[in-house]
């Protein structure tokens, strides 16, 4: 029985005094340091060999945590087995029963040691994020979100251990029955149990789980319903700790209301714990996304397109119960994000979330109109193979405009091993808003064709007097004004028409048309009448010539609707895309050597492969691309310097070098693009030499070595320094196309120099860099060597420096044809003796007037990358292999470059959150093992330091003793 005379104990001071005393018998015994050594080692075991740290090549810790929910159910079972069976069997529970302090004091203080070793465990792990932030660029925002997921989880498992310890007489018993509580709180939400059931049982169980709580964390999200559910755990297995020893204090005698209020207390705390715990996880919005970027939070891109809505806009998820295992995870992050975008709509978006073959109605309509089908996975077991038909499908509907994403669309397969497959949702933010743009545009765009576009436009013509122009000019002048008029009409205030004859007043504006876009008076013939004939289409400082295909109007009518949708925002763009010649049959492999960027860029855009032998861009290209152009004609660069002259961007990836990759040998040619003396006209310059860079990319490259008088070939995969790897301050972090790009690797590139007095007008954007320590070679000769048994390595043949390796040159450019005839024109006049007359009464020779432009307007843009191979396809593949994956950076910083002079910053911007892969500098094996064993090292003397602080404790707590004892 409790004594009621007693005086009380100070709470505070008791939980403390508690806490210590249990804290010094841990280091007393072999009990602490064996914990916090088995924690060190095994995470760092996991971290580098079990999870391959290095071989992952991404700067995160993710694999630290990992094996948490796995590792910490034996170690605290271990570290609580003994708390209460220990005082149990050595007869000393009976006296903390019959102090006159409320049980749950030392239940707490029990409770708060734990804690204590838990925290010094998770410190000891410290110099692994902070190695890790050395070598590469870590996010430490899901850093601390891990360790602060592992000690609430570590905490949970604590308070259970101590549950089981007071109920156990047995220190064996204790730790199996702890580990066995523990482990089924973390296989109930395992795919072990939930495949058994549908997706909202699934949900349900993963929800009571331990391990898909701490997922959720240690990815960077901080939501309120799991970190309440552990402190949760930890409440109600505490409070029925001392509900334990309450009874056996009972069992002396006592109040029967006590008991009763105890029971009462116990029983609601339970209730309430698991009712606010369901009540709180259908609250979505309580969450704080930690990670750099906000990778797990709605962009406000999304909300920028969410906001063009006029009309609700239906989301509907067509998810399976029943489905295959490694998709069914990624099923409750689709609905949550899908909920995300049914918050930031406000009342815009409806989202429903279905399961097709419980709902037949919905299933047929999804069949039927949608194109919606069941997909069959094969699941399989060690008993087992089967097939299941499930659905993993997002519908996006707006007006009569949908767009379906089916699981290709939203989820990338990683197989490491063929036993280690990894499924992920690829960027489903991305992948979303995307379709929801998509939608809404097409949508838009059905009606008025002015609704898509923002401000207003200015439609001038430059055109001479009727009498100044030929006949056929003069009917289409005409013709002319009355489809402008007519299209102004459903344009209202937002389209302004102005016909100015440059020839007027002195030709005052001709001068000025001549000087700010180059404009020249043209001539039908060589003995003709000069006149103006140029039709252009302005909002603010960008400017598009309407080209003159032919004198109809429905051919003007239809390159003035192509005007109007280069500044609209509701219609696909189009990339006029210039690749090789012998694109199928050369070097690299043969094959499509682009398809994979053209793949990636043709998932929004129109990709249309342009033939400049005409001379001519078509009118319909926004973008023109010019990859690993080869011998380009006369025509051919006057197309490309006209599309430059009407303010279009021109993305070209050129050097004087080609890699040819064939039969196992590697070798470098000399290649003539045509484009080098046009750069070199507009202020930029690639020389001919190539750039080597000690900071590296590894690559499979043939080696050639003697064995045994035996010439013997075989790949290995190198530190090759013409794999340059740009990262840190090589990619210019203030432009959109590489601020949010985590690494590029850029092969065989020449350095790009910038002539400051051509370019002194426009403004200079570097892009890519190699390191300071980069130098040239003019050695064409890249195939590595064996010297000895050893690889020969690359000496440095100058200077080490920084060299540019991507830019962007913007503003005004005057025309490379400017001061020579243009290759049209001579092409297009007549012969030397033919009269005025016959010439002027050929239509064919008004129809293709060679309006030549010599200056461009502010709007042109000319991004340069200095090398011919890096966007190829084997490339591509190889640096892939190399980084033990997919390597998509190179695409993503050529798709970046589009969307970037389309202008579409929005999903410029959602498409960088998906670089949340951080890859890692390349590394030699020495460095690796450096790291390894430093870390090893630094858990030593922390465990070191651990010791000497508890030692010097005990002896201060002994000096303090024996004064006691002389006093």
């Amino acid at each position: 029985m409790r004594p009621e005379s007693s005086p009380p104990i100070n709470g505070k001071r008791l939980i403390q005094r508690v806490a210590g005393k249990e804290l010094t018998l841990f280091f007393a015994s072999p009990v602490a340091y064996l914990f916090l050594a088995t924690f060190a080692a095994v995470s760092l075991f996991v971290f580098f060999w079990g999870e391959a740290f290095f071989a992952r090549n991404i700067a995160d810790v993710r694999p630290l945590f990992e094996w948490m929910p796995l590792l910490l159910i034996f170690l605290t079972s271990a570290l609580t087995m003994r708390l209460w069976s220990d005082e149990r069997a050595k007869g000393t529970l009976e006296h903390i029963l019959t102090q006159p302090a409320p049980l749950w004091q030392f239940v707490v203080g029990k409770f708060v040691a734990c804690l204590a070793l838990l925290g010094i465990a998770l410190a000891i792990t410290l110099p692994l994020p902070v190695t890790v932030a050395i070598i590469g660029d870590l996010d430490w925002g899901p850093v601390w979100a891990g360790y602060l997921a592992t000690f609430l989880l570590g905490a949970a498992y604590l308070s259970i251990g101590l549950f089981v310890s007071a109920r156990a007489s047995n220190q064996i018993v204790s730790l199996i029955v702890a580990s066995a509580l523990c482990g089924l709180f973390y296989l109930v939400g395992t795919p072990l149990l939930t495949d058994f059931f549908g997706n909202t049982v699934g949900e349900w169980l993963r929800n009571l789980s331990t391990g898909a709580r701490f997922d959720a964390i240690t990815r960077g999200v901080l939501d309120l319903p799991d970190l309440y559910y552990y402190l949760s755990l930890c409440a109600v297995f505490l409070a029925l700790n001392t509900l334990v020893l309450e009874r056996e204090r009972w069992a002396n005698g006592g109040d029967r209301k006590h008991r009763q209020a105890w029971h009462t207390v116990t029983a609601l705390l339970v209730v309430n714990a698991l009712g606010a715990n369901l009540w709180l996880g259908q609250l979505k919005s309580l969450r704080t996304d930690v990670t750099e970027g906000n990778l797990y939070s709605i962009s406000p891109a999304t909300e920028q397109y969410l906001n063009q809505l006029q009309e609700p806009l239906l989301i509907r998820g067509y998810f399976s119960g029943k489905t295959h295992p490694l998709l069914a995870p990624l099923v409750p992050q689709m609905r949550d994000l899908l909920r995300e975008y049914e918050v930031a709509g406000n009342g815009r978006v409806r989202v429903e979330i279905i399961d097709p073959t419980q709902e037949p109605e919905l299933e047929e309509e999804a069949n039927r109109k949608y194109g919606i089908a069941p997909v069959p996975f094969q699941v399989a077991d060690r008993y087992q193979a089967s097939i299941v038909s499930s659905y993993f499908d997002v519908l996006v509907q707006y007006g009569d405009e949908y767009e379906v994403l089916g699981f290709r669309d939203l989820i990338e397969v990683n197989a490491e091993r063929e036993t280690d497959v990894d499924v992920q949702l690829r960027n489903p933010e991305y992948d979303l808003t995307r379709a929801v743009k998509k939608v809404l545009q097409s949508y838009q765009s059905e009606g008025n064709l002015f609704d898509t576009v923002q401000g207003k436009l200015a439609f001038t013509a430059y055109v001479s007097a009727d009498e100044q122009l030929p006949e056929q000019l003069a009917e289409f002048k005409q013709s002319i004004r009355e489809s402008v008029e007519k299209i102004q009409g459903d344009a209202g205030d937002r389209l302004s028409v102005e016909f100015i004859d440059p020839q007027a007043d002195g030709g005052a504006v001709a001068k000025q048309i001549a000087e700010d876009y180059g404009f020249q008076p043209m001539a039908a013939s060589l003995i003709g009448r000069p006149f103006y004939f140029y039709l252009t289409l302005a909002r603010d400082d960008q400017i598009v010539q309407i080209p003159l295909d032919d004198l109809s109007a429905d051919t003007f009518e239809r390159n003035l609707e192509a005007g109007i949708k280069r500044f609209a925002s509701g219609f696909t763009k189009t990339v006029a895309l210039v690749t090789p010649a012998d694109d199928f049959s050369h070097g690299m492999g043969g094959g499509a050597r682009f398809s994979q960027l053209k793949t990636l860029l043709g998932a929004e855009l129109n990709v249309e492969r342009e033939d400049l032998s005409d001379g001519r861009v078509s009118g319909d290209a926004d973008i023109l691309m010019l990859l690993a152009p080869r011998n380009l004609s006369e025509k051919a660069l006057y197309a490309v310097d006209q599309f430059l002259m009407q303010g279009g961007t021109v993305i070209a990836a050129t050097s004087p070098y080609s890699a040819n990759l064939s039969n196992r040998s590697l070798s470098l040619n000399r290649v003539n693009s045509g484009l080098e003396k046009w750069l070199d006209h507009m202020g930029l310059k690639v020389d001919n030499k190539l750039v080597l860079d000690p900071q590296n990319s590894a690559f499979p490259v043939p080696v050639t070595r003697n064995v045994g008088g035996f010439q013997l070939q075989e790949l290995r995969m190198l530190d090759y320094p013409y794999f340059i790897d740009v990262r840190g301050d090589g990619l210019n972090a203030d432009n959109p196309i590489t601020g949010n790009l985590p690494q590029a690797t850029v092969s065989w590139a020449s350095p790009i120099q910038v002539d400051e007095e051509k370019s002194a007008a426009r403004s200079i954007t570097p892009l890519l860099r190699s390191s300071d320590s980069a130098w040239l070679s003019s050695n064409t000769n890249v195939m590595p060597r064996y010297v000895d048994g050893q690889i020969s390595a690359f000496t440095p043949e100058d200077e080490p420096a920084s060299h540019l390796l991507g830019v962007v040159s913007a503003g005004r450019f005057d025309s490379y044809f400017a001061d020579n005839p243009s290759p049209l024109a001579q092409a297009e006049n007549t012969t030397e003796g033919e009269s005025e007359n016959d010439s002027a009464s050929d239509a064919s020779k008004l129809e293709n007037l060679p309006s030549q432009i010599s200056r461009s307007p502010e709007s042109a843009r000319i991004i340069l990358f200095a090398s011919n191979d890096f966007l190829r396809d084997q490339v591509v593949r190889m640096s892939g292999a190399a980084a033990g994956g997919d390597y998509l950076n190179t695409l993503q910083l050529a798709a970046n470059s589009v969307d970037w002079s389309l202008e579409d910053a929005g999903l410029l911007s959602i498409r960088a959150r998906s670089h949340f892969n951080r890859t890692l500098p390349p590394m030699e094996q020495d460095s690796r093992l450096f790291w390894e064993s430093l870390n090893y090292i630094a858990a030593l003397l922390a465990l070191g330091i651990v010791a000497l602080i508890q030692q010097l404790r005990n002896r201060a707590r002994q000096q303090r003793y024996q004064q006691l004892l002389a006093g």
